[in-house]
């Protein structure tokens, strides 16, 4: 599974509420992938389906 965080992130932590073993913050403030999308994939998914701008793409 290829996940990323694109340019439409605005930094609103629900990623990162639902599943922090995955995103984080980076140094601007906004969403990144720190972890294994794999071992979390209903997470993951969920992270996609709740971004407001969605930011969060996902690849299976």
């Amino acid at each position: 599974m290829q996940v990323r965080v694109n340019e439409d992130c605005i930094g609103c932590g629900m990623c990162i509420n639902l599943c922090p073993e995955v995103f984080d913050y980076n140094k601007d403030g906004l969403s990144t992938v720190i972890g294994d999308a794999d071992a979390y994939p209903q997470k993951v998914a969920e992270s996609a389906e709740v971004c407001p701008t969605n930011a969060i793409e996902v690849d299976n």
